[in-house]
């Protein structure tokens, strides 16, 4: 018996230290948790090159927001008057950061040799919502895109998003450029000027002018854009440099997707085909104003359409570059698939989460 307790006593002790010792394991190596600290990313300044419009919400909210500092950016904001001017400067690295139209101009620059790169949406036409319409005097007989026939339309430039714009709606409507006096007036303010004075039959423009107009009485709408064509207006682009650093162009993408669904939330859903403003609708439209050097009532006229997550529509890149090259407005084709990269966004939307 004695033997046998001793036996018992060794076995009990030996099951004992075993325990103990998968428990001290456990504690040492706890399953790291998902909410965890991550390790701080590593500071970076870039500079944005944009206009004061509406459809550049998302980068004002960003900045308002502090979402650039969460992710250790520092943004600065450089102030252009058109948007081929942006392009050059993104493309040269005079910035890091585009956020403007895309233009023949842009295609252009592409097939000539220069890089840069599309990554997110930054203002697109889509049925339903107030982004860029075919505006006429108050007082004009035109009703509709078929009364332009012989017309003299007003746009910014040639090869601009406008000249894409009235293009795409006349064929909507068994018509071309041929059949209007398309009228370049290099600016919003001389389209604005031009109507104002009845000196053309009728211009592209933008919120928050179409507002402006509409409140001023000297204009009235025709036609939407996203009622007859869905369009990629505007898009955020990469500089050659910042597109080579990964992890601050996906930091820069997580600020900016959190930007579009704060956005998004705030002033663009919908019920029952009608926006219903959210909780934030106040704070994003007095962001704006103080931006873009509005009145907010007009910015509440028309609050552009913008995908909440940043997402490009992506294929129709390629239907502008057919539709510009078929109008010889640029020299050569240019594969889309070379100037869009939509993965540094997914990867951003992929660490963001839902």
């Amino acid at each position: 018996m004695k033997k046998g307790t001793i036996v018992f006593m060794l076995v009990a002790l030996v099951l004992t230290v075993v325990l103990a010792g998968c428990g001290k394991k456990e504690e040492v190596q706890p399953t790291p948790s998902p909410g965890g600290q991550e390790k701080e990313a590593a500071p970076v300044s870039v500079s944005i090159g944009l206009l004061k419009l509406t459809s550049s919400a998302p980068l004002f909210i960003a900045v308002e927001k502090g979402f650039f500092k969460e992710e250790n950016i520092d943004a600065s904001l450089k102030w252009f008057d058109a948007a081929q001017p942006i392009a050059v400067a993104t493309a040269s690295g005079s910035v890091d950061i585009g956020a403007t139209g895309i233009t023949a101009s842009l295609y252009n620059m592409i097939a000539g040799g220069q890089k840069l790169t599309i990554v997110a949406d930054k203002g697109r036409e889509e049925k339903g919502y107030s982004s860029s319409a075919l505006l006429v005097s108050s007082d004009s007989p035109i009703a509709g895109i078929a009364d332009l026939k012989g017309k003299k339309v007003g746009i910014t430039q040639t090869g601009s998003t406008y000249h894409y714009m009235i293009g795409r709606m006349l064929e909507n409507h068994g018509l071309t450029l041929e059949d209007i006096e398309l009228t370049p007036l290099n600016s919003i303010k001389g389209l604005m000027d031009s109507l104002k004075s009845k000196q053309v039959d009728a211009v592209l423009l933008n919120e928050p002018n179409i507002s402006a107009v509409l409140k001023d009485g000297y204009g009235r709408v025709v036609a939407q854009v996203g009622d007859e064509i869905p369009y990629q207006t505007s898009g955020i682009f990469y500089s050659p440099k910042f597109a080579e650093d990964k992890d601050a162009a996906v930091r820069f993408l997580k600020a900016y997707a959190k930007a579009t669904r704060y956005y998004y939330d705030a002033v663009l859903v919908q019920q029952d085909g009608k926006i219903v403003p959210g909780e934030n609708y106040d704070e994003v439209v007095s962001i704006i104003a103080k931006y873009t050097d509005q009145p907010e009532e007009n910015i509440k006229a028309g609050l552009p359409y913008m995908d909440p997550d940043g997402r490009l529509l992506a294929e129709d890149i390629q239907t502008q570059i057919d539709w510009y090259a078929k109008e010889k407005l640029i020299e050569k084709k240019v594969d889309s698939s070379t100037i869009v990269n939509t993965e540094m966004l997914e990867q951003a939307l992929k660490e963001l989460g839902k």
